[in-house]
Formats: structure tokens, C-alpha cells, sequence
């Protein structure tokens, strides 16, 4: 409207109140408030569904409206309709289960996507069928190339560790990087052995591991930072090698209902700390800027760059868009179980004088953490074994005295094995437990013989303990250390069934389906600060949601549930 028109509105609105005797104090208010009425429509409406809503103050619903992305209102159907205009689009779901778009709180989005396209170990479970695919891969590469891929677990062939000798007959010419599921241990061929200058008077980094034989030659198992030896051999993945990978990853999430994830990058023992930085300016920042951002990505980076992160916060603040949030800082306390690095108060029961490894120096990483938190900065840390989750719980403590109350929601990657008494810490210190169903699959058979059987039973993946001591958590599947499905992860945190048992691992650690749906929703958002925005279908929040295959909530713990549509900013981006 330009002023002319405004004017001209104000003369007429001004003559006709004056005919009306209304008092002059009231008439501009009045024409202000006439001229600025505009009928509030929505751009779709939802109807029909099953609605779980993840907001206490209306848990379910039928109907929801949506405008520029975001919720209007949520309801049943009749009480929205004056919110229908004539561009309103109707999208009946015909009684279908709609829950939040699923949020990751784990992911390693890249990495995921490169392993997409290389080398598959994940489920092998026979010694042959390892060497095959290894020997396969080899025999499609050009002579001088390196074959890379992972995700192999030795438990499921009885245990035995692979070895450079397993390989070394046909890849001669090329040297071979395999990364074990949990990305805490890797195997070498003898030619990168030789490439990285390992041999047998090579001595172990500082929280690493080089695997010998008992004639003191190196096996090609590294361990924790004992892969940064053999790291720097590897060429650099290609820019171009990244944005593929990371938008055959973000289309995967989305044909799992995953619209948002917690994304832990490239940065593992023993990684260089630049690839986070790279991966932001080639890969995501360039997607959001060429309109390719299809998921929502929440960023973590390695904690000795806390500094360079401060800095770009204070430039841009934590939302570099709609779909990029600069999340905090993550460093290491510990290994893995997988690879009996993780760090523990007892030893292993298959290595009677292993303990595990403190991955990152004690002061180091206390002092790293204090400045971290005490500018601001989110802070998270892997602890798997039950020492490593009492150090940092304790060192989260002393930081909180030390810099003061405040809203920092400290959190926990894994929490995976806890002593007793620990889980009720978390709530008392208002950690996030940041926790991964799926692993429990990987370790039910092999925790057992790792730690024994009464350590195994009573501190592993206490997912109802740590809720019930007010505990907030947050679920995530590590991928690609496991896969990204939160249909798959809400079933195992209901059911605790590992594969081939009958039975459940701990049964009165199972979640209830209400809290494994919060879980990994609203409470993940609330894990990175962005439960304003997401995790939730409530009036003002981005409209990311998902459609199942059921009409019923029920059917989600039995696991036979599919995703049929997902929707970010209420579009379909799926299928």
C-alpha cells in the first residue's frame, strides 16, 4: 500500500467513524487495525493422520496446518478450517502414523557417504567371505591404488583378528586400509605398513596401539591413535568425492524419516582436526548455497579448534541457515569395546593387563574442556567404558563449579558402559546421554567374554536407568558404524532382542515406545540446543515430518514399519 492509498483509506475510514460518534482518541487505532486485517491462510493441510506430536501440552492429533515451512497449528481437522484459503492444498494422509522427522544424534554424515562407494565388510561373518570381497575390490583397481572400505566386526566370525597376512597374496601392488566397525582399530596390508614406515621397532603413539605378533612384527592391526601413522599415506578424498558422498548420505537419511542429524564429521583418533573445517566450506556450505541441502546437519568439531569455532559463532551465530547449525565441540576419552580400547576401572577378561586406553591426555583434555565451556561452546565427548564415563562425568563437574551455572547440556557420546550408581550422575548433573541402540547387537555376544558375564549384564546400555535418574536422552545410530534407521533403533531400545537371541539383553533397561520416540525426537533436539526449532510438530517449528506405513503406534515396536514419505518444511523430499 503506498501512502496516496493510505491516505485516501484514512480520509474515508476518518468520515465514517465521525458519523458514528466514535471518540478521535480511538480512529487511527481503529483504521490501523481495519487496514492491516488479512485473512491467515495455510499452505497445506495434513489431515487424517495418526499424529504423534512429541509436545506434552497435545500428544496427538489428526490434523495439522502449515505455512512458509512452519506450523500453524495442529489440532483436529474441524478446528483448522479457518485457516483455509484459496491456495490451501489438502495432503490426506488416510490414517496413517505421522511422527516428527527423526533426529540423529550421531552421525558421521561423510564418511558414511564415501563408505557408500568403497569396500562393504559390515555383517561379514565368515574369515573367506572377508578375504573375498578384499581380493574382489583389488581386482577392479588400477595397479598402485589403494583399497579402502570397513565396517568389518571379527566377532562374528568367532573373534579371530584379521591380519596383513590374510591379504597380502593378491594386493602385492596395493596398499589396503579396512576400518572395524566402531572406526577405533584398522587393518594394513604389509604395503601400507611399509608406506607409513611401520615396522618392528616402531613404538606406540601416545593413545594408540601397533598390534605385533609374538616374534615383535606388526600385525596391520592399528589401534585408536596408532591409525594416525598410516593416515597421512592415504591421498586426500577429492572435493568433488565429498559432495557425492554427502548427498548419497542425505538421501539415504531421508528414505529413513532422518531430517535432521548430529553430524560428528571426519574427525576420529588419530584424524587430522582440518577435515571438519574443510568438509564445512567444500561440502556443506556449498550445498547450501547451490540450494542442495536436502537434511538438516548440526555440526560438531574437534575440540582442539574450540578457538576457530568461538570465532565463527561470533561472526554468524549458531544458525549458518535453516539448515546448518554450528553445534560445539567433541574430543575423545576412550576407545571402543570392539576393540578392547575402551577404558575401564577392570581389565578385560580376555586380557587379563588391559585396562583400555585414555585416548586424550587427562589435563589436556580437562583444560580444553574448561575453555570450551566457559565461552559458551556446547561440549561432547566419547566415553564407552565405565572409567572413561566417570572421568569426564566427574571433570564435567568440576568444570560446571569452576565456570558457573548456566544452561550447557554437557554430553556423553555412547555412555555405553556405566558402574554402579553411575547413571544417576547423569541426571543429577544434567548430562545428555547421547546413546546408540544398534550397538547393542554388535557387542551382546562378544561384551560377555570382553568384561565378563556379571559386568556385561549389569552396567551395559542402561537406556531406562539413565531415564529414570532424569537423564536426558538422546538417541543416534553412529553411522556408519551402524546403520541409520531410527525405526530399527526405536525397536531395539523397546525390545533389547539382540540378533540371533531370544531373549532380551537386561529387560528391565527396555524403553517404553513413548520414551524411544522422544528419544528421538524432541529430546535430541533438546541435546544440540535446537529444541526452539525442531523435534517437535508444535505451533512456530519448522514442519519436518514423516509418514509411516501403519495406522497404529503399536506396530513401531514390533519393527515391521516402513517410511513411506518425508517431508522437511512441509515438502515432500521423500520419495
Amino acid at each position: 500500500m503506498n501512502r496516496y492509498t493510505f491516505l485516501s483509506a484514512t480520509l474515508v475510514l476518518a468520515i465514517a467513524v465521525l458519523s458514528l460518534n466514535i471518540p478521535p482518541q480511538d480512529w487511527l487505532s481503529l483504521g490501523l487495525k481495519r487496514l492491516s486485517t488479512k485473512k491467515l491462510a495455510a499452505d497445506l493441510i495434513v489431515k487424517n493422520a495418526v499424529i504423534f506430536t512429541s509436545d506434552a501440552s497435545l500428544p496427538v492429533a489428526d490434523s495439522m496446518a502449515i505455512q512458509n515451512g512452519r506450523i500453524l497449528r495442529v489440532g483436529n481437522y474441524s478446528s483448522l478450517q479457518d485457516l483455509v484459503g484459496g491456495g490451501t492444498k489438502e495432503l490426506n494422509v488416510e490414517g496413517k502414523v505421522l511422527v516428527p522427522g527423526f533426529i540423529d544424534s550421531h552421525v558421521h554424515l561423510i564418511p558414511g557417504g564415501l563408505q557408500m562407494g568403497r569396500v562393504e565388510l559390515r555383517g561379514v561373518n565368515q574369515k573367506e567371505e572377508f578375504v573375498r570381497r578384499v581380493k574382489e575390490a583389488a581386482g577392479n583397481v588400477k595397479q598402485g591404488s589403494w583399497v579402502l572400505g570397513g565396517g568389518w566386526n571379527n566377532d562374528l566370525w568367532g573373534g579371530e583378528l584379521p591380519m596383513a597376512s590374510w591379504l597380502d597374496d593378491f594386493t602385492a601392488d596395493n596398499p589396503v586400509w579396512l576400518t572395524r566397525m566402531d572406526g577405533h582399530m584398522g587393518l594394513a596390508n604389509s604395503l601400507a605398513l611399509k608406506l607409513a614406515g611401520i615396522n618392528n621397532s616402531s613404538i606406540d603413539p601416545s593413545g594408540g596401539t601397533i598390534a605385533k605378533s609374538t616374534h615383535g612384527e606388526p600385525t596391520g592391526l592399528l589401534i585408536d591413535a596408532a591409525m594416525k601413522l598410516v593416515l597421512p599415506s592415504i591421498p586426500e578424498v577429492s572435493v568433488d568425492e565429498r559432495r557425492e558422498a554427502f548427498l548419497r548420505a542425505s538421501n539415504l537419511a531421508l528414505t529413513r524419516g532422518v531430517t535432521t542429524v548430529v553430524d560428528f564429521g571426519r574427525y576420529f583418533p588419530g584424524a587430522s582436526v582440518e577435515h571438519s573445517w574443510e568438509d564445512l566450506s567444500d561440502v556443506y556450505q556449498w550445498a547450501d548455497s547451490s540450494g542442495k541441502m536436502i537434511i538438516r546437519v548440526c555440526l560438531f568439531f574437534p575440540m582442539e579448534t574450540w578457538s576457530r569455532l568461538l570465532e565463527l559463532i561470533k561472526k554468524t551465530g549458531r544458525a549458518l541457515s535453516d539448515w546448518i547449525y554450528l553445534g560445539g565441540v567433541k574430543a575423545f576419552a576412550d576407545g571402543s569395546l570392539g576393540s578392547n580400547s575402551a577404558f575401564f576401572f577392570e581389565p578385560y577378561a580376555d586380557e587379563p593387563h588391559n585396562y583400555g586406553l585414555q585416548v586424550t591426555d587427562p589435563e589436556s583434555l580437562f583444560n580444553m574442556t574448561a575453555a570450551s565451556d566457559k565461552l559458551g561452546l556446547q561440549v561432547a565427548i566419547h566415553a564407552i567404558g565405565d572409567r572413561a564415563n566417570e572421568m569426564v562425568l566427574e571433570m564435567y563437574r568440576s568444570v560446571a563449579l569452576t565456570n558457573g551455572m548456566r544452561d550447557r547440556r554437557f554430553r556423553i557420546e555412547h555412555a555405553q558402559h556405566l558402574a554402579p550408581g553411575m547413571a544417576a550422575r547423569f541426571g543429577e548433573q544434567g548430562v545428555v546421554a547421547s546413546v546408540q541402540p544398534d550397538h547393542l547387537h554388535d557387542d551382546a555376544d562378544s561384551a560377555a567374554k570382553k568384561l565378563g558375564v556379571d559386568r556385561a549384564q549389569q552396567g551395559s546400555y542402561l537406556f531406562h536407568s539413565l531415564l529414570a535418574s532424569n537423564a536426558r536422552l538422546a538417541l543416534g545410530s553412529d553411522w556408519p558404524v551402524a546403520n541409520i534407521n531410527p525405526v530399527g533403533s526405536i525397536k531395539t531400545a523397546i525390545q533389547r532382542i539382540p540378533h540371533g537371541w531370544k531373549n532380551a539383553w537386561m529387560s528391565s533397561e527396555c524403553l517404553s515406545l513413548n520414551d524411544a520416540l522422544i528419544a528421538h525426537t524432541i529430546s535430541a533436539a533438546y541435546a544440540c540446543f535446537l529444541d526452539s526449532e525442531l523435534g517437535s510438530l508444535s505451533p512456530g517449528k519448522l514442519a519436518d515430518f514423516v509418514i509411516l506405513s501403519t495406522s497404529t503406534l503399536d506396530d513401531l515396536a514390533e519393527g515391521s514399519v516402513t517410511v513411506e514419505a518425508t517431508y522437511v518444511a512441509g515438502v515432500q523430499a521423500y520419495p
